[in-house]
């Protein structure tokens, strides 16, 4: 198959022990291009290997795995043109304001304008008001927000995203699950680590069910849900979620206000 009609992602028959630690046991998906596949599972589950593995950062023990049609372990700078990755927590530099983040990165890849670059980008996410300010007085949601914004730099089709929303506050998390979804609608693939349950109903197109080293379901929600028993219909009084009372009772400009609180405390 060529690489213009190979998958974005395709992963066969994939192992990885480390010593006489299994951790993947046959690995086996696929992730149509411009869709978001949910890898889900719980801590030490092997997510993150993966990841790893199709980022080029660890050799497999065993199987094949292509991104966009080129093999990881045969053609590892193509794949590296093709991705861009982003781990469980934020890399920004946090002396730099937002905007010199994204320019560094433009400039160290070699890109011309970086900043028409970093400029594009902070209106793209919302943070052009931030742009000038150091990225150590952002809330969580807009440092995550920058660094996926920095991965994003010279336009890569596959983009990982290892557990995006760890240590984020509800809000913070609303604010990176919107960014997501804008990523797949603008066209990027996105492969998505995550623990959470409701991450992967919220944002993937097909969800993959990593457990013991093994995908043991792989689909999108609607057919994860019919293995279960028709569910009886039973009048029951809904109750709020947490989330729901947390986000009522401060708003959803409640991270954007404390921010701009901290900015005015700094200048003083």
């Amino acid at each position: 198959m060529s690489t213009a009609t190979a998958p974005a992602i395709r992963v066969q028959g994939v192992t990885k022990a480390f010593k006489d630690l299994p951790v993947l046991r046959g690995v086996d998906l696929e992730v149509e291009r411009g869709s978001i596949f949910a890898l889900l599972g719980s801590n030490g589950a092997g997510k993150t290997t993966l990841v790893r593995i199709l980022s080029t950062l660890l050799k497999a023990d065993g199987g094949s795995a292509t991104v966009r049609g080129y093999d990881v372990a045969a053609t590892p700078n193509e794949v590296r043109e093709s991705i861009s990755l982003t781990g469980q927590f934020a890399a920004v530099d946090e002396i730099l304001t937002g905007r010199e983040n994204l320019v560094l990165v433009a400039k160290l890849r070699h890109l011309k304008d970086p900043g028409s670059i970093a400029d594009d980008l902070l209106a793209r996410f919302s943070l052009t008001e931030a742009g000038g300010r150091r990225a150590g007085t952002y809330s969580g949601g807009m440092r995550r927000r920058l660094d996926i914004a920095m991965s994003l730099i010279g336009a890569p089709p596959v983009i990982f995203l290892d557990e995006p929303t760890t240590g984020l506050d509800p809000q913070a998390r609303l604010e990176v699950w919107d960014t997501v979804k804008k990523l797949a609608n603008s066209g990027t693939t996105v492969l998505l680590t995550t623990q959470y349950l409701d991450e992967a109903e919220q944002l993937a197109d097909r969800i993959g069910i990593l457990h013991e080293g093994t995908i043991i379901q792989n689909g999108t929600l609607a057919e994860l849900k019919r293995l279960l028993p028709q569910a009886k219909v039973e009048y029951v009084e809904k109750q709020p979620t947490l989330e729901e009372v947390f986000l009522a009772l401060v708003g959803p400009s409640a991270g954007t206000a404390e921010a701009s609180a901290t900015e005015k405390e700094e200048s003083r």
